[in-house]
């Protein structure tokens, strides 16, 4: 199947997902994920209709955005999403190339991040919309904030807050909400278990504190979107289901 057949699908499974929850699908945005992929595969989605991208690798993310600038040019509407976690030496890249950030999960990285669009952005011409990378399912190969026992353990809702306060002060940061990734190879029940713990853990957040946006909903991939859209997602990253995969 083309892209255009994929997105079609997609569009469609969105769409279903959001009905079956109560919500209209022009409430979750999908990001297409196109890491690994040649900035043609970008230009491709883009000529039909896709806007939102995701990248993993802040160097793929810099100079995917020069080709595909090259082509469409900086008025493209073309929305850059780095979604992986970042080391803080690679913190300029996010800063000057991406337009959201997924996965911000230590304060070193939030304070390089905000130095960097004070410096670069002078009078506030670059914000740049965060979220809070959450571990919720507890496995050591995920990146997040330890929240796997959150409504329990005082310690993790402390430590949640305490970032989320500074990250809120910090200038150019626009907090959004929360990120998480589901565990692979287990039960629908479970995977639906850790999106619904992690649409209450930013509820918490938002009246923990209040003077940032906590309450957008990062999560879902291929096989899980929709689930993810079921239980509150505001944002899906998927990849396989509109590329197909890389050999």
């Amino acid at each position: 199947m083309s892209i255009n057949d994929n997105y079609v699908v997609v569009q469609e499974r969105i769409a279903k997902a959001a009905a079956r929850s109560d919500r209209k699908p022009e409430e979750v945005t999908l990001v297409a994920v196109t890491k690994t992929w040649p900035a043609e595969t970008v230009i491709n989605a883009y000529q039909i209709g896709l806007r939102n991208f995701g990248e993993n690798r802040p160097e793929e993310l810099s100079e995917k955005w020069a080709e595909v600038n090259k082509v469409l040019g900086k008025e493209s509407e073309i929305i850059w999403h780095a979604i992986g976690p970042v080391q803080s030496r690679k913190t300029n890249l996010v800063a000057d190339y991406a337009d959201v950030f997924h996965a911000l999960d230590r304060l070193k990285v939030a304070n390089r991040l905000s130095r960097r669009l004070v410096e670069a952005y002078p009078e506030g011409t670059k914000s740049l919309p965060i979220y809070l990378e959450v571990n919720i399912s507890g496995e050591a190969s995920k990146a997040g904030i330890d929240c796997r026992n959150w409504e329990e353990d005082g310690s993790q809702r402390e430590t949640l807050q305490q970032i989320a306060v500074t990250v809120a002060e910090l200038s150019g940061l626009a907090p959004q909400g929360l990120m998480t990734m589901a565990p692979w190879r287990v039960g629908d029940d479970v995977i639906r278990e850790v999106f619904q713990r992690t649409r209450r853990l930013s509820e918490w957040l938002q009246k923990a504190v209040p003077q940032a946006e906590w309450l957008n909903l990062s999560m879902g991939m291929t096989d899980d979107f929709e689930i993810a859209i079921e239980e509150g997602a505001t944002h899906v990253r998927v990849g396989r289901a509109l590329f197909g995969s890389r050999e």
